[in-house]
């Protein structure tokens, strides 16, 4: 009898708005969708721990639980793909995650991410906590976001990270240029976070969401622009990107959210990761890494200030 391996997945942008059956067939390619359709009639699948149908339309932050045979689920690749470590131990590492790469596959794109790239690295000594297409995955940076992310090498560690990130006690800071410019020279946003009640990749301000706090604090000014410093107090799904398009002022060149697009090749939102400050669970000891501007904010900069 084969052993049954229960998973657990987190719906991002890149999943939702398809069908359930759809999703899981395309995470597990050896597996069919008459498979996948059995699986979900005999109970085997849940969101949000409910029973669905196989038609069952994914959102955004949805929770997709499965109890399958394990050797079905094997189906992440190592890639030697360069990645920039900022800092490591015996426990964790560090990581400098560029924009345009993915923090982890997904159900349709399942190589050239950063968990393929450290697979390799480590030789798949990696955290299993967060299912196998997260495997030392702590936290996560959007594929056009740049920057730090806390990789966790064993069990322990990620939950050591974990609850530090769950008690607010990692400092997490970036970068963004955004669009308009900014009265006050500091501010907090506080505003719940949810799905888009009529846009399941999208996040919004809605009433019945997650608490959430950002606070910005303003660098520079220039014609139309602003770059600022953002902290962190929470760290939900599009958190900056949806509290900064709430206030009026998008993150540049975010045209999810509203932002208008500016001459100057560079990705999506001109949003960079630079800061992190953390306890290792390999000497318990407090670490902050940085890094300096990316291509995107350096591109970015030089054209407005070439515009002043």
């Amino acid at each position: 009898m084969s052993e049954k391996k229960t998973e657990t997945f987190i719906i991002e942008q890149e999943d939702a708005n398809i069908r359930l059956d759809t999703f899981l067939a395309n995470l597990y390619p050896d597996i069919s969708r008459s498979y996948v359709q059995k699986q979900i009639k005999s109970g085997n699948v849940f969101v949000n721990n409910a029973a669905v149908k196989s038609s069952y339309i994914l959102k955004t932050d949805d929770i997709v639980s499965t109890c399958f045979d394990s050797v079905l689920t094997e189906s992440i690749e190592p890639e030697d793909i360069p990645i920039p470590i900022l800092y490591e131990d015996d426990r964790m590492l560090v990581v400098n995650k560029p924009s345009g790469m993915l923090t982890h596959p997904t159900s349709t794109e399942k190589t050239n991410t950063l968990v393929n790239a450290l697979l390799y690295y480590t030789k798949g000594k990696l955290s299993d906590c967060n299912g196998i297409l997260r495997p030392g995955i702590v936290h996560r940076l959007d594929r056009n976001t740049s920057g730090l992310l806390m990789i966790a090498k064993d069990n322990d560690a990620y939950e050591h990270l974990k609850n530090q990130m769950q008690n607010r006690s990692i400092e997490k800071k970036y970068y963004a240029v955004v669009c308009g410019v900014l009265e006050n020279d500091s501010g907090t946003i506080d505003a719940p976070l949810g799905r888009h009640p009529k846009r399941p990749e999208k996040m919004a301000v809605v009433a019945d969401g997650k608490p959430s706090v950002t606070h910005y604090s303003v660098i520079e000014r220039f014609n139309g622009f602003t770059f600022v410093d953002i902290l962190l107090e929470t760290g939900r799904t599009h958190q900056i990107r949806v509290h900064m398009s709430h206030i009026n002022h998008p993150v540049v060149n975010d045209t999810l959210y509203g932002a208008q697009r500016i001459p100057v090749k560079t990705g999506e939102q001109v949003l960079e990761a630079y800061s992190l400050k953390f306890i290792s669970p390999d000497d318990n000891k407090e670490h902050k890494i940085t890094i300096d501007f990316d291509d995107d904010i350096i591109r970015t900069l030089n054209y407005l200030r070439s515009k002043k």
